[in-house]
């Protein structure tokens, strides 16, 4: 009896020490805060922080989250270089894609979000996104032109990248030593029902094809217009300009772009002219729900297993109006960040039900072990085991809930003819109104960040054409 109460006494105490494990909505925390209520620079510093001395499975995203939080302070040197961090690991990652059953195999026991966190397609696409925008506001043109291509490419290989990962969860289903169960599990009508109910939340989308995000192909569009070198780079601009229109709808604002690059591939010099391009609010972050999983084993008392669901946020400022010289504009929408998070979301959750369906069958079935062990020598070390094996299995029983949460709900345009005086007015719900000086130039872009309704506009420049 008193080995099996010692064991027992050791497990709850493992276990106890294991409830210490926080989801990453809960460790970012006063740094959510922070950029939450408009304060960046404050959450740059601690984003940064934890970003470079995060443990490895982990700095892929509070790189990202970073990135963003010391490009909305202006800080754009250190936002690349972090934004350049992620990415060289990102890359690493796919390159070592043959050891990937490793890192399964290391979470079974624990929980998914003990796995490196490897980027989202569209993490990566925003990423090199943001570093062109980062170099065109830093007056190095040149060196956006490659992140736009990046970008592209990204874009390009989401499609595929998702379906490796689906692969990779079904090999690793098929190999799994409790393969029966874990059918058993997902053809369960119950269990099913609670799936359907945790994921319900992305349905309510009008999703772009492909992984596409409009607002990158528009920043392309624009770049090649404008920057472009010839007649081909306006060819360019004019088909990634006819592609927004595509996924996105009749902006208006897109509808006068087309008319310009067509003028342009007519010889016609462009007009002078400013754009606003509006980032508001904040992209979903992942909550996460326990679902109980239909694995039946006599000793065993806890079988049930977290899964992520999506938590969609609505304290953005819905619109960004623009006056000058007596013309206002407001800004439309140019893509939706809901519905490009919320389709890998959605595309990803197959894999999230294997993977944790694995972990849960195997956490569950060494719990019996254990359990049947103890109590074929006595009732008491039976009774302390399963209460060590109860806890135990509950205190890893966390989902993966990160995710890059400085990312903006929405992005807008607006294009305004450049007031001879220069003078802008910026006027958002709730938020102070804004009054900028457009730089000297042909072609301007005005950059706006509002977080929530109540914090301030972030406001930055850039030129496209001297």
């Amino acid at each position: 009896m008193k080995k099996f109460a010692q064991l027992g006494s050791s497990m709850v105490l493992v276990a106890l020490v294991s409830t210490g494990c926080r989801t990453y909505r809960e460790q970012a925390g006063r740094m959510t805060s922070n950029w939450d209520y408009g304060r960046p620079a404050a959450a740059a510093a601690e984003f940064g922080k934890k970003a470079d001395d995060a443990r490895k499975a982990d700095a892929v995203v509070w790189h990202l989250e970073a990135g963003a939080a010391y490009r909305a302070a202006g800080s754009y040197g250190e936002s690349n270089r972090h934004f350049d961090e992620a990415a060289h690991r990102m890359d690493q990652y796919e390159e070592e894609a043959k050891v990937k059953a490793g890192h399964e195999t290391a979470a079974i026991f624990s929980n998914q979000e003990n796995l490196p966190y490897e980027g989202k397609p569209y993490d990566k696409i925003m990423l090199h996104t943001y570093e062109a925008l980062n170099y065109l506001t830093l007056a190095d043109p040149e060196r956006a032109r490659p992140e736009l291509i990046r970008a592209y490419q990204c874009q390009q290989d989401a499609v595929a990248d998702n379906a490796k990962r689906i692969a990779r969860a079904k090999s690793a289903e098929d190999s799994a030593k409790d393969k029966e169960a874990i059918e058993r599990a997902k053809a369960d009508p119950t269990f099913n029902s609670a799936i359907a109910n945790a994921t319900k939340g992305t349905e309510n989308f009008k999703y772009y094809a492909d992984y596409v995000n409009p607002f990158t192909v528009y920043l392309d569009g624009l770049f090649y217009m404008y920057q472009g070198a010839g007649g081909a780079d306006l060819e360019h601009a004019h088909k990634s300009l006819e592609r927004v229109i595509e996924v996105e709808g009749q902006n208006k604002f897109v509808q006068q772009d087309l008319a310009q690059v067509n003028a342009m591939i007519g010889g016609q010099a462009p007009a002078p002219c400013t754009y606003v391009i509006f980032e508001t609010g904040e992209a979903p972050s992942r909550g996460q729900v326990r679902i109980d999983v239909p694995i039946i084993f006599s000793d065993v008392s806890y079988v049930g297993a977290a899964f992520p669901i999506l938590i969609i946020h609505d304290e953005e400022p819905r619109y960004l109006t623009v006056s000058g010289a007596g013309v206002q504009e407001t800004a439309e929408p140019l893509a939706n960040m809901d519905a490009i998070v919320a389709l890998d979301f959605k595309n990803e959750y197959p894999s999230i039900i294997t993977k944790t369906l694995i972990s849960t069958v195997a956490k569950g079935a060494a719990g019996w072990a254990i359990n049947q062990a103890a109590s074929q020598q006595d009732a008491i070390g039976g009774l302390i085991a399963r209460l060590g094996t109860a806890v135990a299995q509950a205190s890893v029983n966390i989902a993966d809930t990160r995710s890059w949460t400085t990312l903006p709900k929405d992005f807008e345009v607006a294009r305004i003819n450049t007031p001879a005086d220069r003078r802008l007015t910026l006027s958002a719900p709730g938020a102070p109104p804004a009054e900028v000086m457009v730089q000297p130039g042909t072609v301007n872009v005005v950059y706006v960040r509002c977080v929530r309704i109540g914090t301030p506009l972030l406001v930055s420049q850039f030129k496209l054409r001297n």
